[in-house]
């Protein structure tokens, strides 16, 4: 059995949806990476946000910490401040190094 050959119009019709095909192909890319962009971008920035609550949970407890007298006694305390008839004392080179610290 001979085998027939498609005619040129055949043959051109095959290569045109062909080339319809693959233009389709090609006019999806751009919106995919658009949208795997933007999902990504969302990603981070939903990230960024619970972060900032994270920060804002902690300001807030610092802040509620802040309004008692322990906190503004112990900031004092650690600017050196001292209250009335107390003494401050500051020793230096107290275990700073090995030859001089005591045992």
């Amino acid at each position: 059995m001979a085998r027939r050959r498609p005619s040129r119009s055949k043959l051109a019709l095959r290569w045109i949806g062909a080339a319809i095909l693959v233009a389709i192909a090609l006019s999806y890319i751009h919106p995919l990476t658009s949208y795997r962009h933007a999902r990504q971008e969302v990603r981070e920035r939903q990230t960024a946000i619970d972060q900032l609550e994270r920060s804002n949970v902690e300001l807030t407890k610092k802040l509620m910490d802040a309004g008692t007298d322990e906190y503004v006694v112990r900031e004092a305390r650690r600017l050196g401040l001292v209250r009335e008839g107390e003494l401050l004392f500051i020793v230096k080179g107290v275990g700073t190094s090995e030859e001089g610290a005591v045992p």
